[in-house]
């Protein structure tokens, strides 16, 4: 009898890719029952790349869930631990919950200090379902437009996360004056600032994909680099999934927290000791402004000499 398993995780791209070894274990678990992930639609693209999925149910934050979710035979939790997002799930009236600890709910106690991609596979272990914290690899999509190139993202959600545009471009003529062919991608409202990198480095106009990449060409785009620079942003979680060399830099929230898994060709760079902590600022964290263009330049020729030139 084919059953059905609703999970929430209505956040953005990086959410998504550390939620991806939990939502592998439930699909891993029960192969024979339908898995809706309950997300936000425009990641629909890397939803199927994760092969963990039959449904995606389109949703906006913890916004009420349509009637016709209700009734699944298992909800689980993946979105938090507060009285919302559980809220969200009990109007559904599901048979079972897999969640944290809290009214109506049992399971473990949520811990604030603790890996994301840890903290998901330890809920799903602590009901009983085995879960592999380094099982986030996503299939790979089409083909990259800019196969072994180095990728420079500048862009970042929140202000708190932003490494100036002039360091960047420090970063990215020094790449480029090594040979390496340098592209700089962000959204389509981060164009500018992906513009400014590329007029400050001296990189040709069409190194700007900024507003080019939808998000399976980004998938793609990462899947096939050579190496990428950027912030703690979704974009370095899918150099995660691709093992593609990675330098990421750290602000307001440890890379304890959200970095890179133990093993993998990838450099965190933060100035811990400096941490102001509040993501929601508006301005730059001091943790990434005191990391000099010069320690992102060494990270990247550290990364790039154990990584072979790409080859069509």
């Amino acid at each position: 009898m084919t059953r059905r398993i609703l999970v929430l995780r209505a956040l953005n791209l990086g959410d998504l890719l550390v939620a991806v070894p939990a939502l592998r274990a439930i699909r891993r678990r029960w192969p024979q029952h339908r898995v809706v992930l309950a997300t936000d639609g425009r990641l629909a693209p890397i939803v199927s790349l994760t092969d963990t999925v039959d449904e995606l149910l389109p949703t906006t934050g913890l916004a009420r869930l349509p009637r016709g979710a209700a009734g699944p035979w298992l909800a689980v939790n993946l979105h938090g631990a507060g009285p919302r997002s559980n809220a969200v799930l009990d109007a559904l009236r599901p048979l079972h919950r897999i969640g944290h600890k809290a009214p109506g709910w049992d399971g473990p106690p949520w811990v604030e200090d603790r890996p994301e991609r840890r903290r998901w596979c330890r809920l799903l272990a602590a009901h009983g379902v085995p879960a592999d914290e380094d099982d986030l690899a996503l299939r790979k999509p089409q083909r990259s437009p800019a196969p072994g190139a180095v990728v420079v993202h500048p862009g970042a959600a929140y202000p708190s996360r932003h490494w100036p545009p002039a360091r960047y471009a420090a970063v990215a003529a020094v790449l480029a004056r090594l040979g390496h062919r340098v592209v700089v991608t962000g959204s389509a409202a981060e164009r500018p600032v992906a513009a400014e990198v590329a007029r400050r480095g001296w990189l040709p106009a069409d190194s700007v994909l900024a507003g080019r990449t939808p998000l399976a060409t980004l998938a793609a785009l990462i899947a096939e680099a050579r190496l990428l620079v950027c912030a703690d942003t979704g974009v370095a979680h899918l150099s995660y999934a691709y093992r593609t060399p990675s330098v990421v830099l750290f602000g307001p929230v440890p890379a304890r927290r959200w970095g890179p898994p133990g093993s993998g060709p990838h450099l965190a760079l933060s100035r811990d000791e400096l941490r102001r902590g509040d993501p929601f600022a508006a301005t730059p964290d001091p943790a990434i402004l005191g990391v000099d263009p010069t320690a992102v330049v060494d990270a990247a020729q550290r990364l790039l000499a154990r990584t072979p030139a790409y080859r069509a």
